[in-house]
């Protein structure tokens, strides 16, 4: 064999790069439910589907593909799939940005060693402006429709730290579409994300989305008020999307386990989390709503309710009587843990009222007593 080519072949083993995605080097962890695409960079999820499924449909926001599809220039960006913010969540200060510190923390931009086993793959780095090391490992397990994630945060300095972590789980089009898919959660008191009124919406291109939710009210979830003085349905995907939506839901203090789904009643399929409430005791609402087939949404599970830079997440302390950020010891670690699955429903479960992980199961259920059961073996 040629030296280069097998310097090549070995280079491509170590890191586990066995594929790629929109162009970016990726792996695959794969069962016969499911099959996960990894990027290195980040350790983040960008590609999930069921392996019975001709038509591959992910329930994964990829940006690249929405751009090509509307005919937009497709450029990857470390804004895709499901990533983590770690350490950070939102845009840095300006003393951090001018430091070098980029948003959402340093993890999602860094390209981790991996370490992959016949059912796991772990990734790991050393974050140097915030020195941290971050440690990621997915699982799954033969005949499941879950992939277990389990993490692990070091601190490399010698003081006490408040850190800022969230999992920016992101579904987009073509699973999510106007009136047939809806988002259901552990949790009522919410909050609209304070703004100001007349700032521009975030979307690509001139005025795409505009903002529709009044700024800084208490709401239960899921209806929230609208500028125009009408009640928004945030579960629900809108039929007429030219939308920003920003909210923030406190998880359930009664719960241990904190649950958020995806439910698409057209086409009978479910994407959902099941996470610790003392790892993740917040859920950020992103709804980027530019068009009926670019539907966007983020179910971002983290320490604090905003995207927002650290200083104003410690600065606020606390919400609703919970915390916004977590304490990191000094040359300590903190762990994570939650799972996702990706599954069919049976055709009469409409909604979703309650999800319970007992019994080495995944309990998914309506008011009314249907329920679907997923072997969820692992737990966490």
């Amino acid at each position: 064999m040629p030296k280069l080519l097998f310097l090549t072949l070995f280079l491509t083993s170590a890191l586990g790069q066995d594929t790629t995605f929109e162009g970016q080097p990726a792996l695959e962890l794969a069962n016969s439910n499911l099959k996960m695409t990894l990027f290195p960079q980040g350790a983040i999820m960008a590609n999930l589907v069921m392996t019975n499924d001709a038509a591959k449909l992910s329930p994964l926001w990829n940006p690249v593909k929405l751009a090509r599809d509307a005919g937009r220039p497709a450029t990857f960006g470390a804004s895709f799939g499901h990533f983590v913010c770690v350490d950070g969540f939102g845009q840095p200060s300006a003393e951090e940005r001018t430091a070098g510190l980029p948003g959402h923390g340093e993890a999602h931009l860094l390209n981790l060693a991996v370490t992959r086993a016949k059912d796991s793959v772990t990734m790991k780095g050393t974050l140097p402006l915030l020195q941290e090391n971050f440690t990621r490992t997915f699982r799954i397990v033969e005949g499941e429709s879950v992939i277990y994630v389990d993490s692990i945060l070091e601190n490399l300095l010698a003081f006490d730290r408040p850190v800022a972590w969230a999992e920016h789980a992101t579904a987009g089009a073509p699973f999510l579409e106007a009136g047939k898919a809806a988002v259901y959660l552990s949790g009522t008191r919410s909050q609209t994300r304070p703004y100001v009124i007349n700032q521009p919406g975030r979307g690509p291109g001139p005025a795409r989305t505009q903002r529709r939710l009044k700024p800084g009210i208490d709401f239960t979830w899921p209806l929230a008020p609208g500028l125009d003085g009408t009640t928004v349905d945030l579960s629900e995907m809108p039929a007429n999307p030219h939308f920003l939506d920003h909210s923030a839901t406190q998880m359930d203090p009664n719960r241990q386990l904190e649950w958020a789904v995806i439910l698409n009643t057209d086409k009978h399929l479910i994407y959902g989390y099941v996470f610790r409430r003392d790892d993740y005791p917040w859920m950020q609402h992103w709804g980027n709503y530019p068009s009926p087939t670019e539907l966007v949404r983020g179910l971002e599970f983290g320490t604090q309710p905003y995207d927002v830079p650290r200083r104003e997440a410690i600065s606020m302390g606390s919400l609703f009587g919970t915390p916004t950020y977590r304490w990191l010891p000094a040359k300590g670690k903190i762990e994570s843990h939650f799972l996702m699955f990706y599954a069919a429903v049976p055709a009469n479960l409409h909604r979703v009222d309650d999800v319970k992980l007992e019994g080495g199961k995944i309990i998914i259920s309506d008011a009314s007593g249907t329920r679907l059961e997923l072997a969820a073996s692992k737990g966490l």
